[in-house]
């Protein structure tokens, strides 16, 4: 045989071999037909921590709806680590009987009662990250179990984990939902140590990208966890691992939560619109303030979020503190976010070639911050930002 010949014999083995491996890994890939949008809801972890129990749980339940945040979109409300204390003979996982009297089915009968959805936190590794039983050698068993109870959503952490593969892991946990006659949004929170966005889009419906969001502007923790603007930071170029029912999560929303001001949260809240990032509350929704309310429903900010074409914003440019991000919308219009990183109020411009459009275009320009509409503009936009702030526009030929 000529070397020509086994060159093609080569190539066509390969393509064989590629076409096989396609093939198995669409097979594999996850298609539980949820999340076809950033899931949005309600954690208890940021505000609470451990201390969550059956009347918590009830109460943000209400809030969530007379704070008009159900009409908003927010869905689901989540339990995080701590409601579990052991397991009984037969493997089973059971909830604290003092914090929980009621149990879990009863809790999410009630959460359902009102519209809404129910969710739980467990983790990969044989201790969930406050060393409760986790879920590692139980997959299967504790799947039926919260699709018995009326589970919606499960948060899967990474604690506890040794020498196990992510990958490896989080396709069992997948795998057993799959089985377990209830649809279940799988959320996987390993922190972005395996890159998830890489391998993820098959396993669940949205992945970790950083370590935990810390409720600061720019800090950073000795164990890793980080502000706002660090964990923004690490989006920038993972837009193209994010679509409709696979989304990257950069951590739950701190908006609320004392430890930055008004206009901080509005700019950590505009970059997740931005992102796709799913938008999970994660403050004390019955005592927040209405500048905090108006934040977390803002309708138009919220759309932007939400939008149909799926697309994960991205930054189009840097320049000192002044941060450019833009996000395509499924009616052909740009969701833009200007970001003041400074402690100065500036001006901030963007131009119609930087988010994909002539320069000769008129395109009108609306604040959805403010809800009004500034009127026509060519070639480029520019406002007025303040420090720490955002300016955050639909732009629509």
């Amino acid at each position: 045989m000529d070397e020509a010949k086994r060159l093609r014999r080569c190539c066509m083995l390969l393509c064989v071999l590629f076409s096989v491996c396609s093939s198995a890994t669409a097979a594999r890939a996850l298609d539980n037909g949820l999340a076809k949008t950033p899931p949005m809801g309600w954690n208890s972890w940021n505000k609470f921590g451990c201390n969550v129990s059956e009347k918590l749980v009830r109460e943000m339940t209400d809030a969530v709806v007379s704070s008009g945040m159900r009409d908003a979109g927010y869905s689901y409300v989540v339990i995080d680590d701590c409601w579990q204390v052991g397991r009984d003979a037969e493997g089973n996982i059971i909830p604290d009987p003092q914090r929980f009297p009621s149990g879990m089915k009863a809790l999410a009968d009630y959460v359902h009662s009102k519209g809404l959805k129910f969710g739980l936190y467990s983790d990969a590794g044989t201790l969930t990250c406050q060393k409760r039983p986790g879920g590692r050698g139980y997959e299967f068993q504790d799947a039926r179990q919260y699709a018995a109870w009326g589970v919606d959503y499960l948060k899967y952490d990474w604690c506890a984990t040794s020498t196990q593969n992510q990958p490896a892991s989080y396709s069992i946990m997948r795998d057993a939902l799959a089985k377990s006659g209830r649809p279940i949004v799988f959320s996987i929170c390993e922190w972005g140590t395996s890159k998830p966005w890489t391998w993820a889009g098959g396993v669940g419906n949205l992945w970790r990208t950083t370590s935990d969001i810390q409720d600061c502007w720019d800090c950073k923790r000795d164990w890793g966890g980080m502000g706002f603007l660090g964990i923004l930071d690490l989006q920038d170029g993972l837009e193209s691992y994010a679509g409709p029912g696979h989304w990257n999560d950069p951590d739950m929303l701190e908006v609320g939560n004392s430890g930055m001001t008004t206009t901080e949260y509005r700019a950590h809240f505009s970059l997740w619109c931005i992102l796709a990032a799913p938008l999970m509350a994660g403050n004390d929704l019955r005592t927040m303030t209405p500048e905090i309310a108006s934040i977390l429903t803002n309708k138009e900010a919220i759309a932007v979020d939400q939008d149909s074409l799926g697309l994960q914003g991205r930054r189009v440019r840097r320049e000192g503190d002044a941060d450019v991000w833009a996000k395509q919308l499924a009616d052909g219009g740009r969701a833009v976010a200007l970001l003041n990183r400074g402690t100065s109020p500036a001006k901030i411009s963007v131009s119609w070639n930087e988010i994909g459009y002539p320069a000769h275009l008129s395109a009108a320009v609306r604040d959805l911050w403010a809800k009004k509409d500034l009127g026509r503009q060519t070639g480029s936009f520019t406002a007025d930002v303040p420090a720490h702030g955002v300016v955050l526009v639909k732009i629509e030929p």
